[in-house]
């Protein structure tokens, strides 16, 4: 038996086939060699820790073109300690003190209404653990520049932004239009692009800090990532003797993500017609299964990622949707899908951290179901 194989068993763990994406229930992602060594390294060494991080947050910044940058322990950290950065700034007793009374200062973060979504905890959790109190803007089906703009008060701190397939995406302003309307206020724009693929756009079009995760597009270790404009980056950097100290990310975090960038702004990526060629079989063959139906689809957030869409006739097949989804996350191996839509009898498959022989694998599933 392979080690890999052992720790399965030793710790009774079923076998996943992710086709899910880059989801954190799953692990995310599964770096490649060259981040895995850097982790290594990082484990067995020594360093001044904040050397470490800002020697580090330079290289960086220097890869990306951007003022300043800093590893963080995983994007919904970067989300608490970006806004604890624009509210305690670098007034030390706000540092040590956010949590013990109400501070004169301005704390309220506006976001557009259909982004304050769940996306596997709430963005208003996130807000308020950096100390401040959301104010939404708009509707949960639009939000326009001037509709951002009416939600500004004196006890604005900053504009919160969600690039996510979480958020609604009709009717939305884009972080550009964000942008102009924080400029116009004087208000710093933290944008949050958790799984987004390009590290470089929104700080481009005007956001001050950006978010990212570190394990899913970037596919480093567990992580986060938060650039942007030097004197914000700095405050962020100060949380790590305030809210920061509790999500404090290691020194094999910070090299793996380093390494991570590296090889991510360099490396050939996976593009959608890729994708494409990787389902046609899978398609072909669940096609020819009665009550199902699928075709490739686009991500809805306008990512270059190309998913299979499955369809299941609930009368021909006499079983819902959820569960068929239920039996299959429930089996052996454990198959995890996108399922957004399952009530609308749909699923969606991410083929990204899956190979030919795994989606087989999926298709020999689902037919066995009605076999």
């Amino acid at each position: 038996m392979s080690a890999n194989q052992s720790i399965y068993k030793k710790y009774n763990l079923k076998t996943v086939i992710n086709t899910s994406g880059r989801m954190t229930i799953l692990g995310v992602s599964t770096p490649r060699e060259d981040v895995v060594e850097a982790v290594n390294f990082g484990l067995n060494h020594y360093f001044e820790v904040k050397d470490l991080i800002n020697k580090t947050g330079r290289y960086i910044a220097d890869l990306l073109g951007v003022e300043d940058a800093v590893v963080v322990s995983c994007a919904s950290a970067g989300i608490a300690q970006s806004v604890a950065a624009v509210i305690v700034k670098d007034n030390l007793y706000r540092l040590e003190n956010l949590h013990a009374h109400s501070h004169d200062v301005p704390s309220e973060i506006v976001v557009p209404k259909g982004h304050n979504v769940n996306f596997g905890a709430p963005v208003g959790t996130m807000v308020q653990l950096g100390g401040g109190t959301l104010r939404e803007a708009g509707y949960a089906n639009e939000c326009s520049p001037a509709q951002l703009a009416a939600a500004i008060t004196p006890k604005t701190a900053a504009i919160l932004y969600i690039k996510s397939h979480h958020c609604v995406q009709k009717s939305m302003l884009d972080v550009a239009q964000a942008a102009e309307v924080a400029k116009t206020y004087q208000l710093p724009l933290i944008v949050d692009a958790a799984a987004e693929e390009d590290l470089q756009s929104y700080y481009q079009a005007g956001a001050d800090l950006v978010i990212y995760s570190g394990a899913k597009a970037i596919e480093g270790p567990t992580s986060g990532l938060v650039i942007g404009r030097k004197q914000y980056v700095e405050w962020v950097k100060l949380q790590s003797n305030g809210i920061g100290r509790a999500m404090k990310v290691g020194k094999e975090g910070i090299l793996g993500l380093t390494q991570a960038i590296t090889s991510y702004m360099t490396l050939e990526k996976e593009n959608g017609q890729q994708m494409v060629d990787k389902m046609s079989a899978f398609i072909d063959n669940l096609n020819s299964l009665k009550g199902i139906q699928a075709k490739v689809v686009w991500d809805s957030a306008g990512r270059d990622i190309a998913r299979t869409e499955i369809s299941f006739d609930h009368a021909a097949l006499g079983i819902t949707t959820q569960e068929i989804v239920d039996r299959l996350k429930n089996g052996d191996p454990a198959i995890y899908f996108r399922g957004y839509k399952a009530n609308e009898g749909k699923i969606e498959v991410d083929v990204r951290s899956v190979n030919a022989e795994q989606l087989h694998i999926v298709y020999e599933c689902i037919k066995a179901l009605f076999n």
